[in-house]
């Protein structure tokens, strides 16, 4: 009898440790058009303490993956499937890409936490179809005019339209869109401090134009006037001493310029622009501080979205939510080589920087931001899909300060967070069967490097191709272009093509490609909507 003080109180404690595992809250950060080596811990030369923090207290992946473009990106990220599978990018004979309607089954991922009671917030970029409220966010906060980041036109709270932004308001992006998180945060503390919580929070920059504060832009001014040789260069050493890639920095591409060619935009833009990344010193002096000047803007841009950032995660701290909040933070593409005036056009006498101008990064500096590796955003050479990706969960997450060598890909984004809270996919939906999604969980790597295992991983955009199978890389550049053959375990950047010396595996690697695109169009092609697809149309209920 004596041992029954000590069975009952041991009894007491099994409800109280169980309530005290409360399910993880989620808060996936999302940059755009950020560069693989853009931030500090991944080599950069820019200052991203928050951001270098989560990551010295957390997890980085050195091999991971996006789309190569946003939408695609965007839509495969919420809901686990490749973008193609869901026409939410260009499959052929079908309407798809960036206006494509996903297919009723392809719900995201808030209305699967739902029945666990989580809530979940979106701010910031959507480029989903559908709108946000409407696919199971319960409070949103749309900024769809990336074009102006000092007066938006055009922007959304909770699925209603709000009135534009009038010019020198004070407003700025990318502070605007951590205002909105940390003010949804406190509600949430505040209202529903019982239930946890998913944050999907979509910053627009460093995305073009290239629009930063005064007192971001002054502490980069000069800091580029060395130029793009000397500043990849300088991460690449930096990549080197973390461990971060072992291999050989690829050669720059000269010929290799914006994939969209805007003729016009050189005109506006004046003698300071170039198209191509050409060796600094034959450039003049005013190109050179025209060039320096822009990277100097990029930089501010990503500067402000870690600070921005860092006010996120001190929320996070004051509503004690931080320690048991699983937090991504990652990049939709890789760095623009793009060119373009668009919106409110450019003004060569207004100060760089403001919402008269209108720059884009260009591929002399995007070739810096995705070092080591080869392209930019819309390809699917490494440049282009190659995106940091940081995880930070101090309940959930042992190791700290750690690199996780692991190859995944935003489609493994879900699984990973259905398997974290325990909620479940939709195996049917309108009582038909749900295609099983090819995604998947990252948990493994939660607590050790080389634990997921996969069959391939594919990308198709604008007629660029590859599929990745273990370390085997096949890869195209333009539909036109031919195959490339890669060993991205000893040559991840691309380096040495392999296509002559193996072509076997390339023929088998090519045959597998085709294969998996007939097998997505065919799944894509069931249910099309019979009238011309739009993006912002209601969503089908269950």
């Amino acid at each position: 009898m004596r041992l029954f003080p000590a069975m009952l109180f041991a009894l007491l404690l099994v409800p109280l440790s169980v309530a005290a595992a409360k399910p993880p809250n989620v808060l996936l950060i999302m940059a755009d058009d950020l560069g693989y080596s853009d931030l500090g811990c991944y080599g950069s030369e820019i200052e991203t303490p928050n951001l270098d923090s989560l990551a010295a207290n957390g997890l980085q992946f050195t091999q991971f993956y996006n789309t190569g473009r946003c939408w695609p990106t965007r839509g495969a990220l919420l809901t686990g499937y490749y973008a193609q599978q869901i026409r939410r990018d260009t499959v052929p004979g079908i309407p798809s890409g960036g206006r494509g309607v996903r297919p009723d089954w392809a719900r995201l991922v808030p209305e699967m936490l739902k029945p666990l009671g989580y809530r979940s917030y979106h701010t910031g970029k959507w480029h989903i179809d559908g709108r946000p409220l409407e696919n199971g966010f319960d409070r949103s906060y749309y900024l769809q005019d990336q074009g102006r980041f000092f007066n938006p036109k055009v922007h959304w709270e909770d699925d209603q339209k709000l009135p534009p932004i009038e010019p020198d308001s004070g407003f700025y992006g990318t502070t605007a869109l951590a205002d909105h998180a940390v003010k949804i945060l406190k509600e949430h503390a505040e209202q529903y401090a019982d239930q946890p919580f998913f944050h999907y929070l979509a910053f627009t920059a460093p995305h073009f134009p290239l629009h930063a504060l005064p007192e971001d832009i002054a502490r980069y001014r000069d800091r580029y006037l060395d130029g793009w040789e000397k500043t990849r260069a300088a991460r690449w050493e930096r990549m080197q001493d973390r461990g971060i890639v072992s291999a050989k920095l690829s050669d720059v591409e000269l010929e290799v310029g914006p994939p969209y060619h805007f003729p016009d935009a050189l005109e506006k833009l004046g003698p300071g622009e170039v198209n191509r990344p050409v060796p600094w010193d034959s450039l003049a002096d005013e190109q050179r501080r025209f060039q320096a000047t822009k990277m100097a803007l990029h930089a501010a841009m990503i500067d402000r979205v870690d600070r921005e950032t860092g006010r996120v995660l001190d929320q996070l701290r004051a509503m004690d939510a931080f320690d048991n909040t699983l937090i991504f933070f990652l990049s939709d593409n890789g760095a623009s080589a793009e060119i373009m005036v668009r919106d409110d056009g450019h003004d060569p006498d207004a100060s760089p920087g403001s919402a008269a101008t209108y720059l884009c990064l260009g591929p002399g500096w995007s070739t810096c931001s995705n070092t080591p590796f080869r392209r930019h955003k819309t390809w699917v050479h490494e440049g282009g899909i190659a995106t940091p990706l940081i995880a930070h969960w101090p309940q959930g997450i042992k190791a700290r300060g750690e690199l996780r060598r692991n190859v995944g890909h935003v489609i493994d984004i879900v699984p990973t967070i259905l398997e974290v809270t325990g909620a479940k996919r939709f195996t049917t939906w309108n009582d038909r069967p749900v295609p099983m999604p090819p995604g998947r969980s990252l948990l493994p790597t939660f607590a050790a490097d080389g634990t997921v295992t996969r069959d391939y991983l594919w990308w198709s955009h604008e007629g660029n191709r590859a599929i990745r199978v273990d370390d085997w890389k096949l890869v195209a550049a333009g539909k036109d272009g031919p195959w490339e053959l890669f060993d991205l375990g000893i040559d991840r950047t691309e380096t040495h093509d392999l296509v002559d010396e193996y072509p076997a595996k390339a023929e088998e690697l090519a045959r597998l490609w085709s294969q998996h695109e007939s097998e997505f169009i065919a799944l894509a092609s069931q249910d099309v909507p019979e009238s011309t697809p739009n993006p912002n149309r209601k969503r089908n209920k269950k």
